[in-house]
């Protein structure tokens, strides 16, 4: 029941509300996503983004991220026994955003910070390569769309995953151009 009301209200949501910034967003059912098992819907808007790195290599291109986001999701599933891949979104190292739990969803990125926050992993190892502009600037038109709709705080907080926990995450070069992104604004 909850699934059903969630894709009624997804299908709504993006076929009434304009994009004003129009991010392009590979859907779950265009990258091959598995169901997922269950899904929270958070209350009301993410009044926080959480920025990942997949610490793994940097794909680029829709063929290639399809396959490792399969690859992200089964694991998360299998392994860590989530009900879907953790992550609200992904992005790929030229910029393609990928739809993961998606907007409105509680996501599985950050423990014990998942209530009322939006997570975004840049797909890379960003302790050793620098983010790309593409990829910076997809992040960027993602926050813009996702305040515009109403999905995310005006005001939100935007934090690098190892704000929140012992961990390396994002990665060095990736955490070092979170200014950039906090500089975001819906204009």
């Amino acid at each position: 029941m909850i699934a059903a009301n969630f894709q009624l209200w997804h299908k709504l949501t993006f076929d009434c509300v304009p994009n004003w910034f129009s991010v392009n967003i590979v859907s779950r059912l265009q990258w091959g996503a598995a169901a997922p098992q269950q899904r929270a819907i958070l209350k009301g808007s993410a009044q926080r983004v959480v920025i990942h790195h997949t610490a793994l290599q940097s794909y680029k291109g829709l063929a290639e991220c399809k396959n490792h986001l399969v690859s992200i999701q089964r694991m998360h599933m299998k392994e860590r026994g989530f009900d879907d891949i953790g992550y609200n979104f992904l992005v790929g190292g030229d910029g393609i955003v990928f739809e993961g739990r998606g907007w409105g969803v509680v996501g599985a990125h950050t423990k014990g910070n998942n209530y009322d926050s939006l997570g975004i992993a840049l797909m890379g190892n960003f302790n050793d390569d620098t983010p790309s502009k593409e990829a910076i600037s997809s992040v960027k038109q993602l926050l813009q769309s996702g305040v515009s709709q109403g999905f995310l705080h005006p005001e939100f907080v935007l934090l690098g995953h190892r704000d929140l926990g012992d961990t390396q995450c994002p990665g060095e070069k990736l955490y070092a151009a979170l200014p950039t992104l906090r500089e975001t604004k819906l204009s």
